[in-house]
């Protein structure tokens, strides 16, 4: 083939007007995400987007916003436990899930303020 994919840029999380003060609390705050300032052109359209280890995570505004409650980014990450109890100590629900224990995947999900899924793993080293 003439092109290839060299991997993933951003996920994109859709969330309701207004969403902007609770995404930063939420991504920001408990999970400690930098945020990264919008394209000028983009700002008007409203949301925020914050830097993910080598990733962007964009949360966008849609109007007739309705969460994703099965589809979901997953999220590598080191010391899966420690935000686990982070976010326990910060009472936000955790979903634990050992379905991929045997293959050394420790995971759980969580819902973003919005209602989204997200999902946080740890390969076993």
């Amino acid at each position: 083939m003439a092109f290839q994919f060299d991997g993933l840029d951003h996920v994109q999380l859709a969330a309701p007007e207004g969403c902007e003060e609770a995404a930063r609390r939420f991504f920001g705050g408990l999970l400690g995400w930098p945020e990264i300032p919008k394209p000028e052109p983009l700002r008007a359209r409203g949301g925020v987007w914050f830097q993910c280890g080598a990733h962007q995570v964009h949360i966008g505004v849609q109007k007739d916003f309705v969460p994703a409650a099965k589809a979901h980014p997953a999220f590598h990450v080191r010391g899966l436990m420690q935000l686990r109890d982070r976010l326990l100590e910060r009472e936000t629900p955790v979903i634990d899930d050992d379905a991929r224990t045997e293959e050394g995947v420790a995971r759980f999900y969580v819902r973003d303020p919005f209602g989204n899924r997200l999902e946080f793993m740890e390969l076993a080293r």
